[in-house]
């Protein structure tokens, strides 16, 4: 039988789905992009944008084959499985509870049909499973998934309900697996987790120990970080990835809101200030770094001033990149239960502000790095990607998977 997965939302779900396929495929099943039996959708719930998404790839995927088997699972199916399974263009519900049983639950359904619903308590769960350890290949970039879930419970945020509490690959086995990476040629790797400064809490390490091991590993030339929680980076952390020239100088730092107001109501356990000192260390040691940041709009109770605050903030650090996203209630959160909301026809007037902003400082950024030279990834025949997240295009980009010294 042929099969396909779609993958919605963060890369953790790549990861998960490359896992799925990949037991799929040792079955005997075959994977395909084109018309399938089985569609796997792999959803996610981050806001409800997201979850319209989810739905819209399920409707679409049962018109291409009215036929086929179309299993949920994923972020969405775990944490409002009902919704998926009302949904007549639904047969299967498996949420991330059950991701690792996902292949033999397929088979049985194959065997008996009838809906069924697999989602059961994810803060059971003590240990990844099937899921230790996962790579998924962006091209010439191999990501590794060195740990899922977050003890954070940010009053906004819906994902430790979806991906359960904090649980990390031991150390050796991430070891390991970079190793294999070094030995088949790889010049870079990517560390990524659903809250990476977690990263050992759970196993009586941390990600400062996590690094410092990887450093060991020869032939790997760059370790990029995916994002770090401010306040989670430790003095001693802070200083290695300040200091080692494999780390890349490209830090994804998730500031949310430039009012302490807010910041407080959402439970990030930082101020304003401490951010700001924090991008300053980072640019002092290393400024040829890119800083990227979230940030979410319309929050509950979000005042004009809370957000003059935001843009501000926002305009004065030299941020590379901003990620934008519209604040929507999510299941279990604080958030949802506080009022009054901000209007919608607000909340997208000030996404237009601020996405005009981050064109803006995207643009400051290149222009900044003109006239640098910088290690580069080979990513495709044509195309590279810098050490601090720049996206280059050249004809003369051929040896796929190498790191070249390039001149902005």
């Amino acid at each position: 039988m042929r099969f396909s997965v779609i993958n919605l939302g963060c890369r953790s779900n790549y990861f998960d789905g490359e896992f799925i396929a990949q037991r799929l495929l040792q079955k005997g099943y075959v994977r395909t992009n084109g018309e399938a039996d089985i569609y796997i959708i792999n959803t996610c719930t981050v806001t409800s944008e997201a979850d319209r998404s989810s739905r819209q790839q399920i409707y679409r995927v049962k018109r291409e084959n009215p036929e086929a088997i179309v299993v949920a699972t994923g972020c969405y199916a775990q944490t409002n499985p009902q919704a998926l399974a009302s949904l007549k263009e639904v047969d299967l519900v498996i949420g991330n509870s059950h991701k690792d049983m996902l292949v033999e639950i397929l088979e049985e359904y194959l065997q008996s049909k009838g809906k069924a619903v697999f989602v059961e308590n994810i803060f059971k769960q003590n240990s990844l499973k099937n899921f230790d350890l996962v790579v998924f290949f962006e091209k010439a970039r191999p990501f590794l998934k060195v740990q899922e879930g977050c003890n954070n419970f940010c009053t906004f945020c819906v994902i430790p309900y979806a991906r359960g509490k904090l649980r990390s690959v031991p150390v050796q086995k991430v070891i390991q697996q970079v190793k294999l990476l070094a030995e088949k040629g790889f010049k870079e790797v990517v560390l990524s987790g659903t809250q990476l400064t977690q990263y050992g809490w759970d196993l009586g390490t941390n990600l400062y120990e996590l690094i410092k091991e990887l450093l060991t590993v020869n032939g790997i030339e760059i370790f990029r970080l995916s994002s770090l929680y401010p306040s989670e980076i430790d003095p001693k952390l802070l200083d290695l990835i300040l200091t080692e020239e494999r780390i890349a100088p490209h830090f994804h730092l998730s500031l949310q809101s430039g009012s302490d107001r807010i910041l407080d109501r959402m439970e990030r356990g930082y101020t304003v200030e401490d951010y700001k000192r924090l991008v300053e260390k980072i640019l002092k040691k290393r400024p040829l770094s890119a800083i990227g940041t979230d940030i979410i709009v319309g929050f509950p109770t979000e005042s004009e001033e809370d957000f003059k605050e935001t843009y501000r903030l926002v305009e004065t650090l030299p941020f590379a990149y901003l990620h934008i996203f519209s604040y929507s209630d999510r299941p279990y959160t604080k958030a949802s239960r506080m009022s009054p909301k901000v209007k919608q026809e607000v909340i997208k007037e000030r996404v237009k502000l601020l996405k005009a902003l981050d064109e803006k400082k995207r643009r400051e950024f290149k222009k900044a790095m003109e006239g640098k030279t910088l290690r580069a990834l080979i990513i495709e025949k044509g195309r590279a990607l810098t050490e601090n997240y720049i996206h280059l295009e050249d004809p003369n980009f051929e040896d796929v998977g190498n790191i070249r010294l390039v001149r902005i």
